[in-house]
């Protein structure tokens, strides 16, 4: 059995919030053979390298601020990485231009290509948690470039299209929700919703799904999860 996970900005915002994930992941491994976990980068970090490139320039380059951006989340790959390995749970990192994530179109708001299955397959092998720099790939002439808002759901759900399995995002939320629950206390959780349904909800501005990802989703037939990190397994599934 296998499964990919993936973890927003917010739930690894702090080393105390990674050392629980990773716990987590830890016991977790007792019941699945196989985990792929793919991260953002740690709280606004993202939003505090784009002032920096900001800073020099009204108008940075786009492939300098991707090469500066992609940074945030090779921080959080190896610190949880790291975590995990100082529990006794054997783990290794990766960016996405290391597992052979391709990329085209627009630094900034690249799409993904392929993805070297190949090697994800050997790794896992080896019976390692494989941790994965989400957000990010490689163009057609070596350039490091970013996938866009939500990036780290387009990756996750890439990864479990090609190793054909379940993918988990876990957010600072317990589902998705007919409205927005921090604006209307009436709003309610949805249990399943299908990927039209979800799409439609991701494009009028629900932020809890990329609408790339509910795409890829439907394209591959992968069985997302959405809900709280560290919390119960009831959120929402997203399915045909």
């Amino acid at each position: 059995m296998r499964v990919v996970l993936k973890y927003g900005g917010s739930s690894v915002a702090t080393l105390e919030k990674i050392i629980k994930i990773a716990n987590h992941i830890k016991l977790l491994k007792e019941k699945v053979d196989e985990i792929i976990v793919v991260v953002s980068a740690m709280g606004k970090t993202t939003d505090e390298l784009l002032k920096k490139a900001f800073y020099f320039t009204d108008k940075p380059n786009k492939r300098e601020v991707d090469m500066l951006i992609s940074t945030g989340e090779q921080q959080s790959i190896a610190l949880l990485s790291l975590a995990l390995n100082s529990i006794g749970c054997e783990a290794v990192s990766y960016t996405g231009y290391q597992i052979g994530l391709k990329t085209e179109g627009e630094y900034g708001d690249s799409e993904i290509v392929s993805i070297n299955n190949e090697f994800l397959e050997k790794i896992l092998k080896e019976k390692k948690v494989i941790i994965i720099a989400g957000f990010q790939g490689i163009n057609d002439v070596g350039d490091i470039t970013t996938l866009g808002r939500g990036g780290s759901d387009t990756t996750a759900v890439a990864l479990a299209g090609v190793l054909r399995c379940e993918c988990k995002i876990y957010t600072d939320v317990d589902g998705v929700y007919t409205e927005d629950p921090k604006k209307n206390k009436l709003a309610k959780k949805i249990e399943r919703i299908s990927y039209d349904e979800m799409e439609k909800m991701s494009r009028n501005g629900a932020k809890v799904m990329e609408t790339k990802a509910v795409i890829i989703g439907k394209k591959y037939g992968v069985s997302i999860f959405v809900g709280e990190s560290l919390g119960s397994e009831s959120g929402t599934y997203i399915s045909n």
